[in-house]
């Protein structure tokens, strides 16, 4: 039985963006050895949407409010990489990890899973 879900983020600096997770976002680690965190995440869920061309994936972190997040962030020396974008089915932005990524940031406006 599938109890998780693993996601890898390649990075140009894999050591800055764990300092990133550990430090900035406060994510708890176990250390996998060698200093290799191994971070636990929030609660996810999975969506899939229709794509015109290759099929591709995104990670998006979510947030119960965009904009007290964002300040939050951003108070701690986070860089926005987008303008937010108002849709339909929620609020979206994206920021830039120290090892040159980016994660994009949600605020859901319609029912989510997490709570099932």
């Amino acid at each position: 039985m599938i109890n998780g879900a693993h996601v890898v983020i390649y990075s140009r600096d894999a050591e800055e963006d764990r300092a990133f997770f550990r430090d900035v976002l406060g994510w708890p680690h176990v250390d996998a050895g060698r200093g290799w965190l191994v971070f636990k995440a929030p609660p996810a869920e999975v969506a899939l949407h229709p794509a015109d061309g290759e099929p591709w994936h995104e990670l998006m972190l979510m947030c119960d409010d965009l904009d007290v997040t964002m300040a939050e962030l951003t108070a701690k020396g986070v860089e926005f990489t987008r303008p937010v974008v108002e849709a339909r089915w929620g609020r979206l932005t994206g920021f830039r990890l120290p090892g040159g990524g980016e994660i994009g940031l949600y605020e859901p406006l319609h029912p989510v899973a997490l709570g099932l």
